[in-house]
């Protein structure tokens, strides 16, 4: 009897077994092609991710950068413009008391002079943004205003404004020129912001129940 049939049968087994080994390499290879993709894919979204955020922060900071400048660029000018009011300022304190009731008409007019350009020249920084400090009744910030004295009084809250030395200014949200001011001392210290009650609710009644 020939074993031929065997033969072919072996055979064709083995090229099932083949087939069948190729098969599954072909879709082991194919799924680690997937997965690459996959994480090359989360890889390029996460990148694109952090870029758009990268971005987003570039636009605000510039936008800032922008906005701060267009504040603050005249604050060197303003600056020295203070200094040339405090000088008009200084000359009308100067003039004595005698002279201004003189009545003399080319004097008058000399001192109305000063006056109206120094208040000219502060609306002119108030259009630029630059506005003065009020100090007076205020609790001392030390980002604004710079101690000159003390001045004992136990019926004012430590630490208080009681008078302004040279005045303050600010431009936007920065100091331009911190006011000189005398401080109250002795008296009581700034109260404490009394604590909220608590709103009724669902746990403050069932706390009311227990007690």
């Amino acid at each position: 009897m020939s074993d031929q049939p065997n033969n072919e049968h072996a055979e064709d087994q083995y090229g099932a077994d083949v087939a069948g080994s190729e098969a599954e390499t072909n879709a082991t290879a194919d799924y680690e092609a997937f997965m690459r993709l996959v994480k090359e894919n989360e890889e390029l979204k996460d990148k694109a991710l952090r870029l758009a955020a990268e971005m987003e922060n570039l636009r605000r900071r510039t936008a800032r950068d922008v906005v701060d400048a267009r504040t603050y660029a005249v604050t060197n000018f303003a600056r020295d413009m203070l200094n040339v009011s405090d000088n008009l300022r200084r000359a009308l304190e100067a003039v004595p008391e005698e002279a201004k009731a003189s009545g003399d008409a080319g004097f008058k007019a000399l001192i109305e002079g000063v006056d109206i350009t120094e208040r000219a020249m502060l609306t002119a920084l108030e259009r630029h943004g630059v506005k003065k400090l009020e100090p007076v009744g205020e609790k001392f910030d030390p980002n604004f205003h710079q101690a000159m004295f003390e001045i004992p009084n136990p019926d004012i809250a430590n630490g208080t404004v009681m008078q302004v030395m040279q005045a303050g200014y600010r431009i936007g949200d920065r100091v331009l020129r911190p006011a000189m001011v005398g401080v109250a001392k002795g008296g009581p210290k700034t109260a404490a912001p009394e604590a909220q009650a608590a709103e009724p609710g669902p746990i403050n009644e069932q706390a009311e129940k227990d007690a």
